[in-house]
């Protein structure tokens, strides 16, 4: 974090960057401590050991959506007495145990089980530390993605709306092909209530909120102009978070590890293409770009990570997560796809 970014926060407020593919660390100090999101499973234990030194028990985890590097530390810290507070419609469906929870198998990302033990509501008033949050709903990247406002110091926490380079991709298969237009407008309902302080859930604290938000307004746009540009985008992102976590692919495995996902088929749909000729083009594209290199005999992200060990990975995928306490199990999985 810059001197510049560190002089805009209340000494109550504890913000560190953390490389993919982990989330920011953001804790809010106080009598019920609280971590806004907890990054990856690869990495909960190093999660929650960061927060207990700096704030000791955490009293509640907010996640901004159900991403595996948003939601990774919750069992941990869950395991530790925490409370898990999530937008409603990621409360229910993770307390029915639906298989498409987290989009964990859809997008091949680990997640431990967790529970939800706090749902929220746009406008809802949340005590964090010692200061309230208001929560605002913000769907787009995710149906059930969510930020966080503190009124009085102005602070705003993203999540994966937008960064200080970028913003969230959209998922047009899954959410329909209005997704891009809904992250649009909620990147709208944030530049209205003009942050001092904006806090990314990816990359530094951007120096000027107004600047940000221009840049990622513009690039929201060209996803709503271009759908196919918006399925390109999101296919390289998720295949670049594959690459991070699974330490690269050997490179004669990789076109064969795109053709076993369901997220590459809707995206082969969608951009009228088969699933071979799309793993092909993306592994091409991605090299060519140099978003992904080739290193002794695997493909490998090139963008900054941290690594993360195979044994980490091996938690269950939703659909064989143990029933949450007074759930019984789900009847249909919620993903809904759009032809």
């Amino acid at each position: 974090m810059s001197a510049g970014a560190a002089d805009r926060l209340p000494t109550w407020v504890t913000w560190q960057r953390r490389p993919f593919p982990d989330a920011n660390l953001l804790l809010l100090h106080g009598r019920c401590p609280a971590l806004v999101d907890s990054g990856f499973v690869g990495h909960a234990e190093e999660t929650a050991a960061w927060a207990h030194a700096r704030a000791g028990n955490i009293a509640l985890v907010v996640n901004t959506h159900w991403h595996s590097d948003h939601v990774g530390g919750n069992a941990r810290l869950q395991a530790m007495g925490a409370g898990v507070a999530a937008s409603a419609l990621d409360a229910k469906a993770v307390g029915r145990r639906d298989p498409g929870c987290c989009l964990a198998e859809y997008l091949d990302q680990p997640v431990a089980p967790y529970t939800v033990d706090r749902p929220l509501h746009d406008g809802q008033l949340l005590r964090l530390g010692d200061t309230d949050w208001q929560v605002v709903d913000t769907p787009g990247h995710t149906p059930g993605h969510l930020c966080l406002w503190q009124p009085e110091e102005r602070l705003l926490a993203v999540g994966d709306t937008l960064s200080g380079y970028d913003v969230g991709w959209v998922n047009l298969a899954l959410d329909g092909p209005e997704a891009a237009t809904t992250a649009l407008d909620s990147l709208h309902r944030l530049a209205d209530l003009a942050p001092r302080v904006l806090l990314p859930s990816h990359g530094p604290i951007p120096e000027d909120p107004g600047a940000a938000f221009g840049a990622a307004l513009r690039r929201a746009q060209r996803l709503v102009d271009d759908p196919a540009g918006a399925v390109w985008y999101g296919a390289r992102r998720i295949f670049a978070f594959a690459l991070m976590i699974r330490d690269g692919l050997p490179t004669a495995e990789a076109e064969c590890y795109l053709h076993a996902r369901a997220w590459l088929a809707d995206a082969a749909r969608l951009l009228g293409r088969t699933p071979e000729a799309l793993a092909a083009e993306l592994v091409d594209s991605m090299l060519r770009s140099g978003a992904a290199v080739l290193r002794d005999g695997r493909l490998h992200a090139s963008a900054e990570h941290t690594p993360v060990t195979t044994a980490s990975l091996r938690v269950p995928f939703p659909r064989a997560w143990p029933d949450a306490v007074g759930t019984s199990p789900p009847a249909h999985p919620p993903i809904r796809h759009i032809g």
